[in-house]
């Protein structure tokens, strides 16, 4: 019995934790160090994560500094930053790689919205099929035979005040992004 409330749970927080990380790579007006997680570098014939590669620092509110500890890396770094979505523009000096963070313009600001908002309404969805998955799992139970039914019903409740309150969390982690990139 509790193995299915516990087993929804364990995936419910995988996606809440799944539209964090996606959100962190979501681009605000200011720089963040996680705005680069995302980028891979050719590094000797491997795609390396940007952070394995590299110091990524954050001096200022609108500027990252990626400094590579090997020389040979400065053009690949640049290559993958312009390559990324992102629509950042590097700056190489010899020493280190600056990233100036433009401010987003109003309709930017919008459009970043209505994406965070469409993938916060994937991670609802997602929490809503293993409810729908955990109450198929109870209805097995219960045919298989020797679970009360109003056993059954207290875990039916017990899953659904689970799943309410996990599409309460995204609805916190959305307003909490709207509100970062519709900040100036």
């Amino acid at each position: 019995m509790e193995s299915v409330k516990t087993a929804c749970e364990e995936r419910m927080k995988k996606t809440v934790a799944s539209l964090k990380d996606e959100f962190n790579g979501l681009r605000t007006g200011r720089a963040s160090p996680a705005l680069l997680d995302k980028i891979r570098v050719d590094y000797y014939g491997q795609k390396s994560p940007l952070s394995q590669v590299a110091t990524v620092s954050v001096p200022e509110a609108r500027l990252i500094v990626v400094q590579p500890w090997d020389r040979t890396l400065f053009s690949e770094i640049e290559k993958a930053i312009l390559k990324s979505e992102l629509g950042l523009n590097p700056s190489n000096d010899g020493k280190v790689i600056r990233i100036a963070i433009p401010p987003l313009t109003e309709q930017r600001r919008k459009e970043l919205v209505k994406s965070a908002k469409a993938t916060a309404e994937q991670s609802r969805v997602a929490i809503r099929n293993i409810r729908r998955d955990g109450l198929e799992d109870l209805k097995k139970q219960q045919t298989a035979g020797g679970v009360p039914e109003d056993l059954i019903k207290k875990e039916e409740d017990d899953l659904q005040k689970l799943t309410d309150s996990y599409i309460a969390q995204i609805g916190k982690v959305l307003e909490e992004k709207e509100k970062e990139i519709m900040e100036v």
